[in-house]
C-alpha cells in the first residue's frame, strides 16, 4: 500500500511533465487505455491463482449480467474522466503538492456524502472534515486572500471522484472488482482519446515524447498501484489502509521539490499540514471509537 501511495504521488510529476507535450485529454485517454492493458494483462494472470471455492463463492454473489457489467463500468469511466481531466487541466495553473493535497480530500467528502445519502456520520468524520477544509486555506489561499487558478480544478475533480467513488462501493457488490476496473479504466480512455481527437493537435512525435509520462502514469500508475490496493486492502486493517493512502499528498509535494523544484511556503506547510492530519483523523476516529464502542457491549455482554 505504500509502493501505491507513493506511486500515485509522483505520478503528479509525470502529469506535470507530460504538458510540455502533449494535451490534457490526449494524456488521460492514453494513460487509461495503457492502464487498462496492464490490468487486462494481471487479471489473465492472477485468474488460474483463484481457487474453485472462491470462484463458486463469487458467482453466488456477484451479477454475472455483462449488460449491467457494462453500464456500471461506463457510468464509473465517465466520471473518471471527468475527474481526471479537470485534474490535469488544473495541474497547469497550480503546484504539484497542492493538486496531491487537494486530491487526496476525496477520503473526507466520500464520508459527507453519506450524508446526502442519510447514513450516519461520525464525529471523527466532521472533526476531520474541518481540519482538511482549514488546512486548505492555508495551502490555497495566500495572505491576499486569492486562491490560485488550478486549486478550484482540483477541488472539482476531487468532489467528482468522490461520487464515482461512492458508486464504486455500490457497484463493486455485484461486480468483480479487477472486472469493473478494466471496464472503467477502457471507457475513460476511449472518452478523453475522442475529446483529445476533436480538440487537440495530435502528432506520432509528440506522443513519442511523452511515452515516459505515460508509462509512468498510465502503466504504473494507473495499472500496476491499482492492483497492488486491490490485493493489499483485501489482509489490511481499513485504519491502517486510510493513513497509509493519505500520504499520497506527502509524496506528491515530496516528488514536485525533488524533481521539479517546487517548494511550498510556511504557511502552504502548514495548511500541506492540517490536511493530513485530518484525512488521517477522518478515516482512523470513526474506526477506532466503534472498535471501542464493541469492546464495551462485549465486557457487558460478559458480565
Amino acid at each position: 500500500m505504500l509502493i501505491a501511495a507513493i506511486i500515485w504521488g509522483s505520478a503528479f510529476v509525470a502529469q506535470r511533465l507530460s504538458l510540455d507535450t502533449i494535451g490534457p485529454f490526449l494524456f488521460t485517454g492514453l494513460r487509461f487505455l495503457l492502464g487498462a492493458g496492464v490490468v487486462l494483462l494481471l487479471l489473465a494472470c492472477m485468474r488460474p491463482l483463484i481457487a474453485a471455492k472462491s470462484q463458486a463463492a463469487r458467482a453466488q454473489t456477484l451479477s454475472p449480467n455483462r449488460a449491467v457489467l457494462m453500464r456500471d463500468g461506463a457510468l464509473l469511466g465517465l466520471l473518471l474522466a471527468a475527474a481526471i481531466s479537470l485534474q490535469q487541466i488544473g495541474l497547469q495553473y497550480t503546484k504539484v503538492a497542492n493538486a496531491g493535497f487537494i486530491s487526496s480530500l476525496y477520503v473526507v467528502i466520500v464520508p459527507l456524502m453519506g450524508v446526502v445519502l442519510r447514513h450516519q456520520t461520525a464525529l471523527g468524520t466532521w472533526l476531520g472534515a474541518a481540519l482538511a477544509a482549514i488546512g486548505m486555506y492555508f495551502l490555497s489561499v495566500d495572505e491576499h486572500f486569492s486562491m490560485l487558478y488550478g486549486d478550484w480544478y482540483q477541488l472539482a475533480g476531487a468532489l467528482v471522484i468522490s461520487a464515482q467513488v461512492v458508486l464504486v462501493g455500490k457497484f463493486a457488490r455485484r461486480q468483480d472488482p479487477l472486472v469493473l476496473a478494466l471496464v472503467q479504466f477502457v471507457a475513460c480512455g476511449l472518452i478523453c482519446s475522442a475529446i483529445a481527437l476533436a480538440c487537440e493537435p495530435i502528432r506520432v512525435a509528440d506522443i513519442v515524447r511523452a511515452a515516459p509520462t505515460i508509462l509512468y502514469g498510465g502503466a504504473l500508475s494507473v495499472g500496476v498501484a491499482y492492483t497492488i490496493q486491490v490485493v493489499a486492502q483485501k489482509d489490511a486493517a481499513p485504519a491502517h489502509a486510510a493513513v497509509i493512502f493519505s500520504m499520497e499528498g506527502v509524496f506528491a509535494a515530496l516528488a514536485g521539490w525533488l524533481v521539479l523544484g517546487e517548494t511550498l511556503t510556511a504557511r502552504a506547510t502548514f495548511g500541506c499540514g492540517l490536511m493530513l492530519i485530518g484525512l488521517i483523523v477522518c478515516q482512523v476516529l470513526p474506526i477506532w471509537h466503534g472498535r471501542r464502542q464493541a469492546a464495551s457491549s462485549g465486557c457487558e455482554s460478559v458480565s
